[in-house]
């Protein structure tokens, strides 16, 4: 009679909090997909309608058998026929939903990924990676599967329930509000069977998590434990949240092996009900044997939709859910990529003056900040961690703006700078190295697509790349890992450091860009930048001093502020901040 429902179904259904504003957005992709929305409609139509109407000719061939006989051939044809017919549209309508569903997720995903590759730094700074990633993956693949999959039950369910409840109304009323009050009774059960297995299922997740959890920490800080004597107290606080979970698994597994018995059960009293009355009824005249026995098929026909639809509804809530979510990063305001193009740098220069900035409102990064490089001037920004050097390449490459104060090359104000004009125009070397799963040769040319062989081996001899590439199999065609995991990391900022070059960039800022290094590799890489700096100006942030002995000019940074300026040498006679780094570098003090 009705549907025993799994387990697994218990989840906990997540909500969108605009619903009706997501649902109607969401129409409005299937809406733009109406060739194939009509067409799985009329398929869902017809075979709905063969399912209905099938089991009258079931029961016209039980009739003439009962009865007086005749010919079964007719009756047989056309009940096979609209079985068929019936299954046929299932598998129709089946693959026509995969298309729907597909066309929609592709036009969804490629909507995404549009504005996030569009998204300011400030927004992909402040909010998790991996909830961007679950919105691209998990979120877009949940619409696939659910949205669908739900808008086809949906439409051929009450299509079901409407036509059979009719068709069993017409044939007999008697018989079939018995067999609704039956099917009430089986989804009382249910719910009330569900909320037990919903209630300890989500302990029983929680309970996992945190076990799960546990182990976790204990692996991970194993010599920790042992080294404090832990073990029992370990074992004690594992065993007890195990215990925990045991139980909640045990009434999970209760509550959900009761259901499927308990509402068979229910389902062949229901049969047993529709035998005896309709057994009845045919003695009386009221209805014929035949009509029995359609009756049996049309309850159970009646009854799966209806047990269903708490599945397919939460399914469709999942959907909305996940919808909301990818529409909240479409409609994020991409970065602004107005204004006008940056002045032909030859000899540029870089002004900051009177800079405020602040990541966080009212806790300053950079205060009152004032500094001027000269054109082709090597200078180099030290100081603690947070006292903002990097902060100073963010602004610069309008990563952020400051609050207040200006920042030009050559007299030009940033802000009016496009963004993408700005940047052609600069190179960076971060301290974490971004390497992309492609070959080799195609990483070196994100720097400068029109590089040509001749950039490419001058940049290789320049950052000492040359040696280790040659060593691969497949040089330069090597296919990288995911982050480039199949190089050292060295390796991995060599290459960063060799993209750079091919750029050939008027300004070039390097962000910790040799903190991965060995001291020989280090000073080749020293090397290397006497001549890649040359008629460039460039900035040096850096922790290690030793980088940075020969730079025109050291600005020290503290607390946001320039405290000391001036080269190595005299910076060293001032015995002030930078004094204090270095000796704590080159004298063994504390760091």
């Amino acid at each position: 009679m009705a549907t025993p429902m799994r387990p697994s179904q218990f989840t906990e259904v997540e909500y969108a909090q605009n619903k009706r504003a997501t649902l109607k957005r969401l129409s409005a992709y299937f809406i733009n997909e109406k060739g194939k929305l009509f067409s799985m409609f009329l398929i869902v139509i017809v075979g709905s309608l063969s399912g209905i109407f099938a089991p009258s000719y079931q029961s016209e061939a039980v009739d003439i058998i009962t009865q007086s006989g005749g010919d079964l051939s007719h009756s047989i044809i056309i009940m096979l026929s609209l079985y068929l017919l019936q299954s046929l549209c299932q598998l129709i309508q089946g693959l026509i939903g995969a298309h729907l569903g597909q066309n929609i997720v592709k036009r969804l995903r490629e909507e995404l990924f549009s504005r996030i590759i569009d998204l300011p730094v400030k927004y992909l700074d402040t909010h998790s990676h991996g909830d961007l990633m679950s919105r691209m993956t998990n979120d877009i693949e949940n619409i696939s599967i659910n949205a669908s999959r739900a808008l086809i039950f949906l439409f051929s369910g009450l299509l079901s329930i409407i036509g059979t409840a009719s068709i069993m109304l017409w044939y007999c009323w008697q018989l079939a509000l018995l067999s609704f009050s039956s099917v009430l009774l089986t989804l009382g059960v249910s719910h009330f069977l569900a909320k037990k297995v919903l209630k300890h299922s989500r302990e029983q997740q929680e309970l996992m998590g945190k076990l799960n959890g546990n182990i976790e920490e204990m692996i991970s800080g194993y010599r920790t434990v042992v080294a404090y004597n832990h073990q029992k107290i370990s074992v004690d606080k594992f065993c007890r949240t195990s215990d925990k979970l045991t139980e909640a698994g045990i009434k999970t597994e209760l509550y959900s092996g009761v259901m499927g018995p308990l509402i068979n059960g229910i389902s062949n009293i229901g049969f047993v009900i529709i035998a005896a009355f309709g057994g009845y009824f045919a003695i009386k005249g009221i209805i014929s044997i035949g009509v029995i026995s359609a009756f049996i098929v049309y309850v159970k026909q009646f009854s799966r939709p209806i047990n269903e639809l708490g599945q397919i509804y939460g399914q469709l809530q999942s959907a909305v859910a996940g919808a909301e979510r990818v529409f909240a990063i479409i409609d994020r305001t991409i970065e602004d990529k107005s204004g006008e193009e940056l002045q032909k740098l030859e000899e540029p220069s870089i002004t900051l003056e009177e800079v405020n900035f602040s990541y966080v409102p009212q806790k300053k990064i950079l205060k009152d900040f004032n500094l001027k490089i000269e054109p082709g001037q090597k200078i180099a920004l030290v100081g603690s961690t947070g006292s903002g050097k990097t902060t100073v390449a963010n602004l610069l490459l309008r990563f952020y703006d400051a609050d207040t104060g200006t920042i030009s090359i050559n007299s030009q104000n940033l802000k009016n700078v496009a963004r993408q004009s700005l940047r052609q125009n600069i190179a960076i070397v971060l301290q974490d190295t971004i390497l992309f799963s492609d070959t080799i040769y195609n990483n070196l040319l994100y720097a400068n697509e029109k590089a040509t062989a001749e950039d490419i081996a001058k940049a290789l001899d320049s950052s000492h790349c040359r040696e280790f590439i040659e060593r691969l199999p497949l040089g330069l065609q090597t296919v990288l890992e995911k982050g480039g995991t199949n190089l050292s990391h060295g390796q991995r900022q060599l290459l960063s450091i060799a993209r750079a070059f091919i750029a050939d960039p008027k300004i070039l800022i390097l962000d910790e860009a040799t903190s991965s290094v060995d001291t020989r590799t280090e000073k080749n890489i020293q090397s290397a930048m006497q001549k890649i700096m040359q008629n460039r100006t460039s900035i040096v942030i850096a922790h290690r001093l030793s980088t940075v002995r020969d730079a025109d000019l050291i600005v020290v940074l503290d607390k946001g502020q320039i405290v000391e300026q001036g080269k190595h040498s005299q910076l060293l006679e001032q015995r002030g901040k930078y004094y204090q780094l270095y000796m704590s570098q080159f004298a063994g003090f504390a760091t």
